[in-house]
């Protein structure tokens, strides 16, 4: 594919860019949906970044997909792994019993595709969470019931949550996974296309606790819309969605239907 010329380049992301299905071919096979998930994240860190976010907000892509651990034991490191010089004295290496139990486990349901968004007050304080939720997420009932505990535990700290998923390939209604988490029976909702963007707001009213929220029905073929993103109790900006979904399908060199 030749290179595009800056005007060329500039009109593609002029247009929109209809949601795809990320699951199914034809797209499905030649392109994953966590090359996109990930770029798409990025892409939205960058939008708040460049465009949105006040000037002590910024925010940050958090990726973690697949079973795979990483653990950076970097105190091995030091000296290739002696005991430091000159203290005269070693770490006590002791050997315990073998485990009473072992037993296999599945960490798919860990799956995180986010985006943190975070306040610098001399330290970084998180204000809102951008959740892309992947299949792993839909799977099980007890993968959804950990990705719905998540995000009650972003709401009950406060932090501003928005929940997108354009999963396909499996049908769950998270919000609703939610609300029970939430042990909250009314504010039911569920989109008839199974995919959806909900931004939600923690608030407090009177002493009070609540949550508002902002649900939109997402549609193949359809552009995606503009939603809430709240940095506090009286901060909001506006996530484009759209404008971010077509920069990474531009990206990654996916065209227009």
């Amino acid at each position: 594919m030749s290179e595009l010329w800056p005007e060329e380049r500039s009109l593609r992301l002029e247009m929109n860019m209809p949601l795809l299905d990320h699951f199914h071919p034809p797209l499905r096979g030649p392109r994953r949906w966590e090359g996109f998930h990930h770029a798409w994240a990025t892409n939205i860190a960058q939008h708040l970044n460049q465009d949105v976010l006040p000037a002590d907000y910024f925010a940050e892509p958090e990726i973690s997909l697949g079973p795979n651990l990483e653990i950076d034991v970097a105190n091995f490191a030091l000296n290739g792994g002696q005991a430091a010089a000159g203290t005269g004295t070693g770490t006590a290496v002791w050997a315990p019993p073998q485990p009473t139990l072992t037993f296999p486990v599945d960490f798919a349901h860990l799956e995180v595709c986010e985006v943190r968004v975070y306040e610098d007050l001399g330290g970084a304080q998180l204000r809102a969470a951008i959740e892309l939720v992947s299949p792993a997420n839909k799977d099980r009932p007890g993968s959804r019931r950990t990705f719905a505990a998540k995000c009650a535990g972003y709401l009950k700290q406060g932090v501003a949550l928005i929940v997108i998923d354009v999963v396909t390939e499996r049908v769950a209604n998270l919000h609703a996974e939610l609300l029970e988490v939430l042990e909250v029976t009314q504010a039911v909702w569920n989109s008839p296309t199974q995919l959806s963007v909900i931004a939600y707001r923690p608030v407090a009213v009177q002493g009070q606790a609540r949550v508002e929220a902002w649900p939109e029905v997402l549609a193949l073929g359809q552009s995606l819309p503009v939603v809430p993103l709240w940095l506090g109790p009286d901060i909001c900006v506006s996530l484009r969605l759209e404008e971010t979904y077509t920069a990474t399908c531009d990206g990654l060199r996916i065209a227009l239907p």
